[in-house]
């Protein structure tokens, strides 16, 4: 009996299936300490200095230093320096594992680690002015790691630097939080490490997930701020010297459990073997591409992905600008897609936490678009009708005229494969996007494939189908016939045509000479059909 395929095991095989916010890093900055100017008026205007000078740093550092070590004497919170190269989150779980109450400071790590503060010039006008010039540079300081335990968040943990600008690093996690609700409401579930392998409420559970917002996040953080050791004092705050958080890293995932282990196992099978190369080597590419930059030499075969295999169990790695996607079987039991968003200006202006639920509908959307792929990938072939039409030239219902895509041509090959590269799916893609994949693909610098020559291939991929451009903007994106017929010729090029293969030379060696003559047989075929069907002048 053969393998279900990878849209029957992801309908009629995943008993549960949560998407919502995972890890969620935060920036915490002062917006009025990040400029020099700024950081004289605090000195001066604010604390009452003379001069703005770097010997006002040391009493505010020593004070934060005594008022911490007072908390932790006040309130017996252990304080753990941590040492050089020691994984910090298996020191915090030895001690989770020990802490007794609904909430509280677990423990108080200290390390040193680099900042970028402010270092002082001194500068003396004759005969005896002295004024401090301040410049922001990486400097080794005590940072201060507040590991809590939050009766709404569960685990947490803050960050703190101990000098100017006091640099905050904020770490919670979405499926804690939605425990914690699912708690507090009666709801029962097991958890699947951070996630959920079982939900009483189903429905009550994705609803929960998808209501997590900003408000939620900054209450964590005022409760906190007003409990813990601060750099900055009440008074300081008062006065505006607050800190302001903004999204550093957001993992959204989507957790996927299956009936049994086996559908786990069948559907990387499955995807695996619907994008294998030849052989069975250790490291398996998928038709998704690594990162390409101008630099980057130009992939004879297409654009690739990961996918690497540790024993039985595979994870799939793939890569948009500084974010990157991973797809992994956890822990036996479920399938986990989860895109990592290292940086919001990828897909935003700004990094602002009120961008929340913006970035969680774009995590949301690359999940989905992988899954979707993976569904059209496996068995990717389109229907006959529309890959003949590929292989002929079409008319618009307004008469414009596209030419063909014919299976083989450098040109149109090299146009599939680029479209295989995932970096257009989270927004779709421009012009001077797919114009530099294009051309390295051909093998061509980039003036000698010009912006107008790409326009005429766009509008070729458009009007046969293979591309849509979505409304009011530039950008295209591939419908569903266009993502089978980028598999279906990148995929057979690659496996019939491929140079230096052993295989092909050693067991088929006059296979290519064959393969040419029955293409071009077919050419010569749908030429002759197409001068029979086509309309008189």
């Amino acid at each position: 009996m053969s393998s279900p395929s990878v849209a029957t095991i992801l309908r009629d095989h995943v008993s549960l299936s949560t998407s919502g916010i995972d890890r969620l890093y935060l920036n915490g900055y002062v917006p009025r300490l990040q400029t020099s100017g700024q950081l004289c008026a605090f000195l001066c205007d604010h604390l009452g200095n003379r001069i703005a000078s770097p010997a006002a740093f040391g009493p505010l550092h020593d004070r934060f230093v005594r008022d911490v070590a007072t908390f932790a004497r006040r309130h017996l919170v252990p304080i753990v320096q941590f040492e050089r190269r020691q994984r910090k989150d298996d020191v915090a779980a030895q001690y989770r594992a020990r802490f007794q109450g609904d909430e509280g400071v677990v423990f108080i790590g200290v390390a040193q680690e680099r900042q970028f503060s402010f270092k002082a010039t001194k500068h003396i006008t004759p005969p005896h002015a002295v004024r401090f010039s301040f410049s922001r540079q990486s400097v080794a300081v005590n940072q201060y790691y507040y590991y809590l335990h939050d009766a709404e968040w569960g685990p947490a943990f803050i960050k703190v630097g101990t000098y100017v600008p006091y640099p905050v690093r904020v770490c919670l996690n979405g499926n804690e939080w939605l425990k914690q609700q699912l708690r507090k409401e009666a709801i029962a579930f097991d958890s699947l490490d951070n996630g959920f392998l079982w939900c009483a409420d189903p429905e009550r559970l994705q609803a929960l997930a998808d209501s997590l917002s900003p408000a939620d996040v900054q209450a964590f953080f005022d409760r906190w701020l007003e409990r813990l050791p601060w750099p900055l004092t009440p008074a300081d705050r008062a006065a505006g010297y607050r800190h302001r958080l903004s999204i550093w890293q957001l993992e959204m995932s989507l957790t996927q459990v299956f009936t049994t282990p086996l559908y786990g196992r069948q559907f990387f099978e499955e995807v695996i073997r619907a994008n294998l190369d030849l052989g069975r080597p250790d490291r398996v590419s998928l038709l998704f591409p690594i990162r390409l930059t101008r630099r980057t030499p130009p992939p004879g075969l297409g654009y690739k992905t990961r996918v690497i295999t540790y024993g039985v169990a595979p994870s799939l790695h793939v890569e948009f600008k500084h974010s990157h996607v991973k797809q992994y079987f956890k822990e036996q039991r479920a399938l986990r897609t989860e895109t990592t968003i290292n940086d919001p200006l990828d897909f935003q202006r700004t990094k602002g936490l009120d961008t929340l639920p913006h970035l969680r509908a774009v995590g949301r959307q690359i999940n989905a678009k992988l899954l979707e792929v993976e569904r059209i990938a496996d068995g990717a072939v389109p229907a006959p009708s529309f890959f003949e039409r590929l292989q002929l030239p079409t008319l618009s219902p307004t008469g414009q005229r596209g030419s063909a895509l014919r299976f083989g041509d450098p040109r149109a090959q090299a146009l599939f494969a680029a479209l295989c590269h995932f970096g257009h799916v989270p927004t779709g893609f421009r012009n001077g996007d797919l114009r530099p994949l294009v051309a390295a693909l051909l093998g061509r610098n980039l003036a000698s494939y010009s912006a107008g020559a790409m326009t005429y291939d766009l509008r070729r991929l458009r009007l046969h189908g293979v591309i849509r451009r979505l409304p009011h903007t530039l950008r295209y994106t591939l419908t569903a016939d266009g993502v089978r017929a980028a598999f279906l010729y990148t995929t057979l090029y690659r496996r019939l045509r491929r140079p230096n293969t052993t295989a092909t030379r050693v067991a088929l060696p006059e296979f290519p000479s064959r393969l040419d003559a029955a293409l071009h047989h077919l050419d010569v075929t749908l030429q002759d059909l197409w001068s029979r069907a086509k309309p008189a002048p």
